[in-house]
């Protein structure tokens, strides 16, 4: 009889144990509910001030306009001596070594200065600036009968006035001319 009772109690002992675990999550759940109603702890507050007024124009009635000024005045207009001159004193006529680049994307574009070196490098390029429709960029140009110069050397491509400062560091540029393309910087 002892070997009957023995697999009876054993099932008896298990099923209270496992209604114990049981009854113990439940425990565990409805303590863990309890504590995730509780209030909102506020850990910081930046100025107490609303935010609906950073939303007036967001919000606003699609069908109102505002009301614009009568005396508003177009900007006047400018020339391109209003951008002379331009100086980068970080970039010098010279030679530069050519070396590869990995810009995707980036269309070709060329340096030049007004300086005998930019003019002949120019004459000397002019077809292949062509054939790459590349935009010149003159870092250094005193005034606009300068720039005029240098845009009848290349007749037909782009060449804009702009300070070379950036540029110079980015690509650690130190001479010119260069042309700069997708693949490397070369002279």
């Amino acid at each position: 009889m002892t070997r009957i009772l023995n697999p009876f109690l054993t099932g008896l002992i298990f099923s209270k144990l496992l209604i114990g675990f049981l009854l113990l999550g439940f425990a565990g759940l409805l303590i863990s509910t309890t504590f995730a109603e509780a209030s909102l702890t506020i850990v910081g507050d930046l100025g107490g001030q609303p935010t609906a007024p950073l939303f007036d124009a967001v919000n606003a009635d699609a069908g109102k306009q505002d009301e614009v000024p009568e005396n508003l005045q177009p900007p006047a207009s400018l020339s391109i001596s209003d951008m002379l001159p331009v100086s980068t004193p970080e970039m010098t006529p010279g030679q530069l070594a050519s070396r590869p680049l990995n810009l995707p994307g980036m269309p070709p574009v060329f340096v030049v200065g007004d300086d005998p070196l930019s003019h002949s490098w120019l004459a000397q390029h002019v077809a292949e600036l062509r054939q790459q429709n590349a935009t010149g960029m003159v870092i250094n140009v005193h005034d606009e009968p300068a720039l005029t110069t240098l845009r009848q050397l290349v007749p037909g491509v782009e060449m804009v006035p702009v300070r070379g400062s950036d540029l110079s560091h980015r690509l650690n540029l130190t001479h010119y001319p260069a042309l700069i393309t997708a693949t490397g910087i070369s002279q």
